[in-house]
């Protein structure tokens, strides 16, 4: 009798279990289905009205938005036109760079704006730019993006494109309606060996896609010393308030292009996550700052690491993991697994069904080191190989000029954008999705539709020569 009440429970506690996640699903799904049409029109394979002349202001002019002035500013057909920053010395520092580098009248009339948390906005009103940069904390992009596109400007926007869902929508919903681009600027994209497995994976290299593998670890509590200005005064915050995967989009991105999500092929259905305890933040704060500083007064209850596993309509899988906490090296692990192989990041290795040509006899053994020169001379993407020379002195190994290429080729040949509107928000999502079910123990979370089922008729990413 005790055995079959140990069977009885089980069954009992499997089957509350199963019907609970069923139940949690199905409120999910009714959440996201009732979002209703924004008015305006489906923007994937959008292409915008060409601009032989491309006239840009930036919001944010830090470390990371100075990067983006200083490479926009050196391309052909482009015209710096506002800087706006709450630090007075970041823009007249950047202005003057600007100045210094440009070799003709083009960056001459440069409207500056500082001080106010707000001066962005009679920025946008005054000067009215063709396309607006934004670098700022995590928090601002979703207004700032969502106000740039309502004043008349094509919105790019660091990652990530927000922070919460109902942001997103917004975003989404705001393209749609104003017929102007949004792109969430996931320079990893852009990285050469990103950039060549994707060329791998649309050649069939691997045969056809299964599971994929992508992180962002990342030790970043160094930032903690930016107490009142800077990158940790705002972002060690986050992991105090924040839930789940703070940072998704470097590792996601790449796989979800290689997999063709949200483009035709196959799209994002649901996640579940788990995360550890919050503590190494605490730790670290208590090691390295007095007891009474403000970094102590915080309560870190953020997992230091959290994992989520994706589901997408396939039934394929990805494995996606954020740590800006733990000692240990960087990764974004970067790995796609097909039928006829698998590629992997952090080292990088080559496995395919067979061996390799002169390398390997099968797939027991990685091609990695020296032997990968042969892989890469194979099937490096074109547009590596015509843009290298010319970006890679712009920071991340040249993944940032690649991209802001791009984005200014897009824009005055009237192309559609290489990462559209829905992607950066599915992306973006995962913050707020992991969050929900790491605090409901694991439970299943839908993923909003931002295509409202477009994706099924949304080319694929090109091979862009």
């Amino acid at each position: 009798m005790s055995i079959n009440r140990r069977n009885f429970l089980k069954k009992t506690s499997l089957s509350t279990a199963a019907l609970a996640a069923t139940t949690l699903l199905t409120n999910c799904e009714s959440e996201v289905k009732s979002q209703a049409p924004s008015g305006g029109a489906y923007m994937g394979g959008f292409a915008a009205p060409k601009l032989s002349n491309v006239k840009a202001a930036f919001i944010g002019v830090g470390s990371r938005g100075g990067g983006h002035l200083k490479f926009f500013a050196g391309l052909p057909g482009t015209e710096v036109v506002a800087i706006s920053d709450l630090y007075e010395d970041n823009v007249k520092q950047k202005l003057g760079m600007v100045k210094e580098m440009a070799d003709d009248s083009r960056h001459s009339n440069i409207a500056t704006y500082w001080g106010d948390e707000n001066r962005w906005k009679t920025m946008l009103q005054e000067v009215k730019p063709d396309v607006v940069f934004i670098a700022t904390n995590w928090n601002n992009h979703a207004p700032m993006a969502i106000e740039s596109m309502k004043q008349g400007a094509h919105a790019f926007v660091e990652v990530p494109l927000a922070v919460t869902i109902k942001d997103l929508w917004e975003i989404v919903d705001t393209s749609e309606r104003t017929q102007k681009h949004c792109m969430m600027m996931e320079n990893v994209n852009y990285g050469r060996t990103e950039l060549m497995y994707l060329n791998m994976c649309r050649q069939g290299v691997i045969g056809e896609l299964l599971h994929a593998e992508a992180a962002y670890i990342h030790e970043l509590r160094g930032q903690m010393k930016q107490e009142e200005r800077g990158t940790g005064s705002w972002r060690t915050h986050h992991y105090a308030k924040g839930r789940g995967n703070l940072y998704p989009t470097h590792g996601l991105g790449p796989v979800a292009q290689y997999m063709n999500l949200a483009r035709q092929e196959d799209n994002f259905k649901s996640l579940v996550s788990y995360s550890t305890p919050a503590l190494g933040r605490k730790l670290y704060a208590q090691k390295n700052y007095p007891k009474d500083h403000k970094w102590n007064q915080l309560d870190f209850r953020n997992g230091d690491l959290s994992t989520s596993l994706i589901k997408t309509q396939m039934g394929r899988t990805i494995m996606v993991q954020w740590d800006e906490t733990s000692p240990r090296p960087y990764t974004r692990l970067n790995l796609v697994q097909g039928t006829l192989g698998a590629l992997a990041g952090f080292p990088i290795r080559v496995a395919l069904e067979g061996g390799v040509e002169g390398i390997t006899k099968d797939h027991h053994s990685w091609v990695q080191g020296e032997d990968l020169q042969k892989i890469y001379e194979k099937y490096d993407h074109p547009l590596y190989k015509r843009l290298n020379e010319q970006s890679k002195k712009s920071g991340h190994g040249g993944m940032d000029g690649i991209m802001m290429y791009r984005i200014v080729e897009c824009l005055q040949k009237g192309l559609p954008i290489d990462q559209n509107v829905y992607e950066g928000a599915l992306w973006s999502a995962v913050t707020e999705l992991s969050g929900k079910s790491i605090e409901q123990d694991g439970a299943p979370q839908l993923f909003p539709d931002f295509t409202r089922g477009n994706w099924k008729n949304t080319a694929p990413l090109e091979i862009i020569s």
